[in-house]
């Protein structure tokens, strides 16, 4: 794509001055479409060093209200950072509905110059170009606007700029050691730039590569660019049949390998354990798990349990087992309720990106994610392609969970309709758990039939290979904490076994 930039092109003091005073007009009334349409918008910019990114992006908001963007400075990950997935720190800086958030620099950085000076390989490069694809695709169906620019100069253009800027001794800091790398070799950070713009260029998120060359040509394909995109988007967003062709990423036949697994109604509720065989069990399996735990944190190896299940299934009993064995220092509950206003103002996997553990560490997650595709899909708190297209996106997030090394176990805590009746009935006529029966339970109970439709497809569309599925037995709560403890150490232990194999291959082969 660099090689169909025309460097050359330059426009007249006259033409600029013309063209981007109503430029100028026009973005300045994008904001309150933009807001009152909540409609969220990125625009990031992307380029060589000195190629002008930081003076375009100070023309460009000037012409914005500064109430409603945020400037983004995105600088290589820091130690912390590095102890989380790829995309985590930058899923944090994704705006709210009605604003902007415009990056200099973006997460584009780990394909570009850092995939040189880091010298990642062509293999992890391309998974990471992948995530950013999923990414970006993912927040685009859901209503958000991307506008990605790249700053293109030649390496003669390049070398005038920064030895100018070395020239001013109040401006000799502006040049660091990496920019002088990438003048030194421009060729091969130019092969990899292209390669990485050609394969991100998406439908849903289009490359602007313009010319840096002469400042005012760049500025007014900005300002052109970031009118005709937010008009095209708002337009778009008040044509709610525009919307609707949003859900073509439900589930691709091919894309996951799922496993099979028997439906709600076809699984044996009669597994049960004796009082003193569960005693003895638990014992051995928690003494078990807190040895896991600390070969999982000396290995860096990051765990994610998710628990959903019936209401009182016995989610909250099978959760103070399994974290009783755990180091406090190393685990976290997460109970996931309703979104708050500002989690319902961002992607809807927002609020589990923040949510994620470091790397060694463990996380449980009381309901999850997948609310998406049961009570927000039961209750009509989404559009039909909304919980429709959750599905690809919910495998894509765990896949990059995967790929970062983390361990997915996700069970179903499964009870009968005569089970759950007879525990509400046992709380309601119980003072000291009362508290934990609602009337929002007893209207839940009436939708028993929907609910397993869609937990059945669930199932069948998100159990996966590298995050499954485990339906648990729930009608005997002793036997369900037993099979989740074990499942857990069994997870846990052949992960290890597989890492440690590997370890000792490689000092084999030293």
């Amino acid at each position: 794509m660099l090689e169909k930039v025309d460097l050359k092109r330059k426009v007249s003091k006259a033409e600029y001055k013309k063209e981007a005073a109503s430029l100028k007009e026009q973005l300045t009334a994008l904001d309150a479409p933009i807001k009152a349409a909540k409609l969220p918008v990125i625009i990031l910019f992307e380029g060589w060093s000195a190629a002008g990114k930081g003076s375009l992006i100070q023309k460009l908001i000037l012409n914005f209200d500064p109430r409603w963007f945020t400037v983004v400075n995105t600088q290589a990950p820091t130690p912390t950072e590095l102890r989380y997935p790829l995309m985590w720190r930058h899923w944090n800086t994704i705006p709210k509905v009605g604003q902007m958030s415009i990056m200099d620099s973006s997460w584009y950085q780990e394909v570009s110059t850092l995939r040189v000076e880091q010298h990642v390989s062509e293999l992890e490069n391309l998974r990471h170009m992948n995530e950013i694809n999923s990414f970006e695709r993912g927040l685009c169906n859901n209503g958000y606007l991307i506008i990605k620019f790249f700053i293109h100069i030649s390496k003669k253009e390049m070398k005038k700029r920064l030895d100018a800027l070395s020239a001013d001794k109040d401006t000799a800091w502006r040049v660091s050691d990496a920019d002088r790398a990438q003048l030194k070799n421009y060729d091969q950070y130019a092969e990899c730039m292209d390669s990485m713009l050609e394969y991100t260029n998406t439908p849903e998120a289009v490359w602007h590569v313009i010319s840096g060359t002469d400042a005012e040509a760049a500025t007014l394909d900005v300002f052109r660019a970031v009118v005709e995109s937010v008009q095209t988007a708002l337009k778009l967003k008040a044509d709610k049949d525009e919307l609707s062709g949003y859900s073509s990423s439900i589930i691709q036949p091919g894309q996951y390998h799922f496993r099979k697994m028997p439906l709600l109604k076809d699984v044996d509720l009669d597994k049960s354990l004796s009082e003193k065989a569960y005693k003895s069990e638990l014992k051995k399996e928690q003494e078990k798990l807190a040895q896991n735990h600390n070969r999982l944190y000396r290995h860096k190896i990051p765990m994610i349990i998710c628990y959903e299940g019936w209401d009182a299934a016995g989610k909250g009993g099978n959760i103070k087992r399994v974290s009783a064995a755990l180091d406090p220092r190393g685990y976290v509950v997460e109970p996931i309720a309703s979104p708050t206003p500002d989690e319902k103002d961002r992607h809807f996997l927002w609020r589990f990106w923040k949510r994620l553990p470091k790397d060694g560490h463990i996380v449980i997650f009381d309901r999850t994610w997948y609310g998406r595709v049961m009570v927000e899909r039961i209750e009509g708190f989404c559009t039909t392609a909304d919980w429709q297209r959750a599905y690809g996106e919910m495998n894509d997030f765990e896949r990059q969970l995967y790929d970062w090394g983390a361990i997915i176990l996700k069970f179903w805590i499964h009870i009968s309709n005569d089970e759950q009746l007879a525990r509400f009935t046992a709380r309601q006529n119980d003072p000291a758990k009362q508290w934990k029966i609602t009337a929002e339970d007893w209207r839940n109970r009436e939708k028993w039939d929907a609910y397993e439709t869609a937990v059945d497809e669930m199932i069948r569309y998100t159990s996966t290979d590298f995050a499954p599925w485990y339906i648990i037995e729930g009608n005997d709560k002793l036997y369900a904490r037993i099979k989740t403890l074990k499942i857990i150490n069994e997870a846990i232990e052949d992960r290890l076994k597989k890492f440690e194999d590997k370890d000792k291959s490689k000092k084999g082969r030293k």
